[in-house]
């Protein structure tokens, strides 16, 4: 049996602290819009904002198989969509494909990369080619990230909708369900317009979460030099411990409240592994890339040229999340 099968099995069956976290983001939610927004509206929505990215964190932790071994239990407590954006469902797909490491920044393989296919970047107006190169910079992503996130990634699934997804179409539905009951408290029972709460509060949960992804991957020849660590952050809660992505990339059962320790535990080793692709914190990171880019948006290496037959397979589709363009994945990894 495999180590990561031995610490899941070892899990416990309740995890307490992620049911408590929880049943925080949801009450604070609560709390803030009912009590703190008659008078203090201004001082709500930035609390709002925080919210709705400790949910999108809450949502990442889920889909990994927390906090309990009953996969329709977990998704329950996320089923709310306060953040308004991710269905979870889809969320979930994309990105456990995504924790294929071989493939990590891949732009057709792996669904949440941001880097784009030469032959596909080519084919874009001059407008889009230069959003995408501010999008590279850690300004850029944070103000212009969440809405090229959300729109790229809305039509495409839209036209795979279209085009017959029954598991897609399922998702949103779902998703729809949740909406249901979250914009009627949002514009009813807080009394805060929607297009207020989409524009101020989903934007802030979403650049907030853009600041521990931006640089969460690059391309390494080596997959354990593709992801980074980020060693300290007064965000690392926000995030659950994600600013240590390389140790959750090696231990994805983990729960986010053990991960501290594992890396102070083998904090040589971990950096070893991933090749020293790590920053102190955040700021440093803002420093170096505010307005520069960190990464090219073109892949230095892989997808120079379309291989017919095989880049657009059907029914193996997963829209990338980063809103880039349209991220199939091949039924087979294929060689490089």
């Amino acid at each position: 049996m495999t180590s990561m099968a031995n610490k899941r099995r070892n899990a416990p069956a309740i995890e307490w602290p992620t049911v408590l976290l929880a049943l925080f983001c949801y009450g604070i939610w609560l709390a803030v819009g009912f009590l703190l927004w008659p008078s203090h509206p201004l001082l709500a929505l930035a609390v709002l904002g925080l919210i709705a990215a400790l949910q999108s964190s809450l949502m990442h932790e889920v889909l990994h198989g927390h906090p309990t071994r009953n996969a329709l239990v977990n998704e329950a407590f996320v089923f709310l969509p306060i953040g308004l954006v991710w269905p979870f469902r889809r969320f979930k797909t994309i990105h456990l494909r995504h924790h294929a490491d071989e493939r990590l920044t891949d732009p057709l393989d792996d669904p949440e990369s941001y880097y784009q296919a030469l032959w596909r970047h080519e084919e874009l107006p001059p407008t889009m080619k230069f959003l995408l190169k501010i999008n590279n910079t850690m300004l850029g992503r944070l103000v212009l990230g969440p809405w090229l996130s959300c729109t790229g990634f809305f039509i495409d699934d839209a036209r795979q909708i279209a085009a017959g997804d029954k598991a897609i179409r399922q998702a949103w539905l779902l998703h729809g369900i949740g909406l249901a009951v979250v914009l009627p408290v949002v514009q009813f029972g807080f009394g805060i317009p929607l297009w207020l709460y989409f524009l101020v509060p989903v934007w802030i949960g979403q650049s907030l979460i853009s600041i521990r992804t931006f640089a969460e991957h690059q391309w390494s020849e080596h997959p354990e030099g593709r992801t980074v660590i980020v060693e300290r952050s007064p965000l690392a809660l926000l995030f659950l411990n994600n600013n240590l992505h390389f140790v959750h990339h090696k231990s994805p059962t983990v729960a986010w409240y053990r991960l501290p320790k594992l890396f102070r535990e083998r904090r040589d080793e971990w950096l070893r592994m991933n090749n020293g692709y790590t920053y102190p914190n955040y700021l440093a990171l803002l420093k170096a890339y505010a307005f520069k880019a960190k990464e090219p948006v073109v892949h230095p290496v892989l997808r120079r040229a379309p291989e017919p037959g095989r880049a657009f397979k059907p029914r193996v589709r997963a829209r990338s999340v980063n809103g880039l363009g349209s991220a199939p994945v091949p039924a087979e990894p294929p060689k490089e």
